[in-house]
């Protein structure tokens, strides 16, 4: 069967990779529960600034002595400026700021953090492993950590964008399929062109790049992990998955809704955060469809929602699942992990 450099390369017992989530789904303890129970503990940290980013770290390592990852994202072109025309995209959602008793970001509010900072404060932290969505990372960055040992994981979503991971010198790549939940990684083409679907992209992946492959996207259960090892990869990157679990960030509201007869119909969205994402539709969302293609992009929508979602109201919240949240129900992270090796072991004949 597939050989065993995926746990080799992060120094784990199964190769069980808990997905990143960003904007305070993530946890400490749901990261150090995976990485305890022989997987490997993922952290979301795009939306900190370089103090909280060594908070973080440290929290990590403090909280478990096995390998885990801290994902940043690449940021675009152009991310960082003001539009010049933000007061129509407060207007637009002005209805919401006022319903909640909320008010809309200023200019100076609506700018994400600076990737360069970000990525020196997380080398100088030594996480055992960085992960990297929306692109690939600046060479120093790479080189940088290549020289304190830390291992590099990037996020294609097309073929060739597994290749250009590869030639980056990154020690692995994730092959997030269109099944998956949350933000689309998509960097070379359009989201709209990079929909490839997860058992499709995997075996193409795995015949064009030499490095490991983790497999992403509608795994939830021992199937899909062998599905994904059967058709080439080196291991599963599981997000919803993991996001319903008793020790994930995720509000009570949102995990109900991952197990409710919601969760059986997905749709890609930029209204929540300016960028694509998979998410189970609710009452803002079908409210705002005709504004999809007028938000501005992210950082800038996301920080005008930011205040919406923090109310806290589920009709008005980004719901992020993938296609196979039908799959999953409320347990611990140990659980989980223990049930996906055991059924992984049941659907492969004991050859996992």
């Amino acid at each position: 069967m597939n050989s065993r450099r995926l746990e080799e390369l992060l120094g784990i017992e199964h190769p069980i990779v808990q997905g990143p989530f960003g904007g305070g789904l993530s946890s400490v303890a749901l990261a150090a529960a995976v990485a305890e129970a022989g997987g490997f503990g993922s952290y979301g940290a795009h939306i900190m600034d370089p103090e909280r980013i060594a908070e973080l770290v440290a929290d990590l390592k403090a909280a478990t002595v096995r390998p885990f990852a801290v994902n940043l994202w690449i940021p675009q072109p152009g991310e960082r400026d003001v539009p010049g025309d933000l007061a129509r995209h407060v207007a637009r959602l002005q209805p919401y700021y006022d319903e909640f008793g909320v008010s809309a970001p200023g200019a100076d509010e609506i700018l994400g953090q600076d990737f360069g900072v970000q990525a020196e404060a997380l080398l100088a932290a030594e996480p055992p492993a960085m992960s990297f969505v929306m692109g690939v990372p600046p060479e120093w960055v790479v080189a940088e950590a290549r020289r304190r040992g830390i291992v590099t994981i990037g996020t294609a979503t097309t073929v060739e964008e597994a290749v250009a991971i590869e030639a980056a010198g990154l020690d692995a790549v994730v092959a997030s399929g269109s099944d998956a939940g949350g933000h689309r990684g998509a960097f070379l083409r359009p989201v709209t062109e990079s929909l490839v679907g997860t058992f499709a992209l995997v075996p193409q992946v795995a015949d064009a790049v030499s490095i490991p492959v983790i497999a992403a996207g509608g795994i939830a259960d021992g199937r899909g992990v062998a599905a994904a090892l059967t058709l080439g990869a080196d291991g599963v990157q599981i997000g919803t998955g993991f996001l319903a679990t008793a020790e994930s960030g995720a509000s009570a509201a949102h995990k109900a809704a991952l197990h409710g007869p919601e969760a059986h119909i997905t749709v890609l969205t930029r209204l929540f955060s300016g960028r694509h994402a998979r998410a189970i539709p609710n009452r803002f969302v079908r409210e705002m469809a005709a504004f999809e293609d007028e938000v501005p992009p992210y950082p800038v929508q996301n920080a005008l929602m930011l205040p919406i979602r923090r109310a806290g109201r589920p009709d008005y919240v980004n719901l992020w699942s993938g296609q196979a949240a039908a799959l999953t129900r409320p347990r611990s992270a140990k659980d989980y992990v223990e049930a996906l090796v055991a059924e992984t072991e049941k659907a492969l004949g004991g050859r996992a």
